[in-house]
C-alpha cells in the first residue's frame, strides 16, 4: 500500500476515535444547556474549543514529526520499530486500564474540563468560552503525537497529512456530535463511550501500530 494512503488511513481512525470519546464534547452540550445557549452558539464555542484543542495537538506534532525525520534519515531502525512498538504499548497500556477499570468500582473520571466548576461559578458566556479554550489546549492528543513520529519518515508530506485529516476529523466529528445531540439524540447511550474509552482507544492504537510498522519512505 502506498505510504500516505497508511498514514492517512492511521490518522484517520486516531482522530476519529480520539474525536468520538464524549469527555471531548460531551461536557460543551452539559455547559450549553445549563447557560442556555442556542444550537448555533453551542456549535460555534464547539468548533472554537476544538480548534485549541487541535492547535496545540499539531504544533507539538510538528515538532515530533521533524525528529522523526531528522531520526529516520540516520537511524532508520528507531522511527521503523520504535514507534509502532511505542503505540502498540500505549495500546496495551490503554487495554489493561479498562480490565482494571471493571475490577475496581471508583467513578469514572475522564473529563479535560470541569463541567461542575464552570457552572457553579456562573462565569459569563466570554470566560466559560476562554476556560474551556485553555482546558483543551493544554490537553492535547498523546496518541497523535506519538504517531507524528512515524509520519515524520515522510518528511513533510507526512507531518502535514496527520496535521490536516488530525485538524478536520475533530473539530468535524465533535460538532457533528453536539449537533446530533441537540437534534434530539440526548437520549443514546453515550456511557459506552465514555466508561470504555479506554478500550476503544487502546484496539486502535494497536490497529494503527501495526499498519505503522509497514509504512516505508
Amino acid at each position: 500500500m502506498n505510504p500516505y494512503i497508511q498514514v492517512l488511513i492511521g490518522s484517520f481512525l486516531l482522530s476519529l476515535a480520539h474525536a468520538l470519546i464524549p469527555s471531548h464534547w460531551l461536557p460543551i452540550v452539559t455547559i450549553g444547556k445549563a447557560e442556555k445557549w442556542s444550537r448555533n452558539e453551542t456549535l460555534k464555542i464547539t468548533a472554537v474549543t476544538g480548534f485549541s484543542h487541535t492547535l496545540s495537538t499539531v504544533i507539538i506534532g510538528i515538532i515530533v514529526g521533524i525528529v522523526g525525520y531528522k531520526l529516520s534519515e540516520s537511524y532508520h531502525v528507531i522511527t521503523h520499530l520504535f514507534a509502532p512498538a511505542v503505540l502498540i504499548l500505549l495500546g496495551l497500556i490503554y487495554l489493561a486500564l479498562e480490565y482494571r477499570h471493571k475490577f475496581i468500582k471508583h467513578p469514572h473520571k475522564h473529563h479535560h474540563i470541569d463541567v461542575d466548576n464552570i457552572i457553579e461559578k456562573k462565569k459569563s458566556k466570554k470566560s466559560i468560552v476562554i476556560t474551556l479554550m485553555i482546558a483543551m489546549f493544554f490537553s492535547p492528543c498523546l496518541e497523535i503525537e506519538v504517531y507524528y513520529l512515524t509520519a515524520g519518515k515522510l518528511s513533510w508530506p507526512g507531518i502535514a497529512i496527520v496535521s490536516v485529516v488530525y485538524f478536520f476529523v475533530t473539530v468535524f466529528f465533535m460538532m457533528l456530535l453536539v449537533y446530533l445531540v441537540g437534534k434530539g439524540m440526548s437520549k443514546l447511550k453515550w456511557e459506552f463511550l465514555e466508561h470504555h474509552d479506554k478500550l476503544i482507544t487502546g484496539l486502535i492504537l494497536i490497529v494503527v501500530g501495526l499498519l505503522a510498522y509497514f509504512i516505508e519512505y
